[in-house]
This record gives C-alpha cells, sequence and structure tokens, in this order.
C-alpha cells in the first residue's frame, strides 16, 4: 500500500485529502508545516509527498529542498493556489516533480497520485 505524506497548515485541507486517499487505499501521514514535514519524512519514508508552498514555521519550498537533500529521490508534488506560478517554477527547481492547483478536483489529485506511485 503506497505511503503519501499530505502537508498543509490548513487541516481542512489534509482532512479531505486524507478522506480521498485513504478511501483508494493509500496510507497517509500528516504534517502541518515544512519542519513537520522534513522530520515526518525522515521517519516514514513515504512514497509520495503532497507539499502546500505556503505555510508558517518553514515552506514548501524549502522544505522540499531540505528533503531532496535527505532523499534525491524523493518524490514530491506541490500543491498551490492558483497565481502562484513563480512559486510552483521555485519549487520545480528546488526538485518538486510536479503541482496541482488548489482547489483541486478529487480525480486530478488522484490521477496525479497515480501517476507517481504506480
Amino acid at each position: 500500500m503506497p505511503k503519501i505524506l499530505l502537508v498543509d497548515d490548513a487541516a481542512f485541507m489534509r482532512m479531505r485529502s486524507a478522506k480521498l486517499l485513504t478511501e483508494h487505499g493509500y496510507e497517509v501521514e500528516e504534517a502541518e508545516n515544512g519542519q513537520e514535514a522534513v522530520l515526518k519524512y525522515q521517519a516514514c519514508r513515504p512514497d509520495l509527498v503532497l507539499m502546500d508552498i505556503t505555510m508558517p514555521v518553514m515552506d514548501g519550498i524549502t522544505a522540499t529542498r531540505e528533503i531532496k537533500r535527505i532523499d534525491p529521490n524523493a518524490k514530491i508534488v506541490m500543491v498551490s493556489a492558483l497565481g502562484q506560478q513563480s512559486m510552483v517554477i521555485e519549487a520545480i527547481k528546488a526538485g518538486a516533480k510536479d503541482f496541482v492547483v488548489k482547489p483541486f478536483e478529487p480525480e486530478k489529485i488522484l490521477a496525479t497520485v497515480r501517476k507517481f506511485t504506480s
């Protein structure tokens, strides 16, 4: 069963995403900021990270760089609101594999997760 690390400072976004992913057979770990994401990544080595960009403590781009430093093969997909194009480009440069725009369609997030976990 593929393991997904959901990183978002909005509890309802994590809840919504976790529900969708567990219903489709994924194991889900959660983190509410980039710093927590780095620690959780080291602890559980997920198959994929869904990373919000804008968060307190440590943003998603910094967290992506940190995780890629720990594990150059880490698969990270950014989840961002519309209008964050420059940040998405920054995230891709930091090592993110893809990005999904919030609010997302359930099918879009599932297709993206499948692409990186199958």
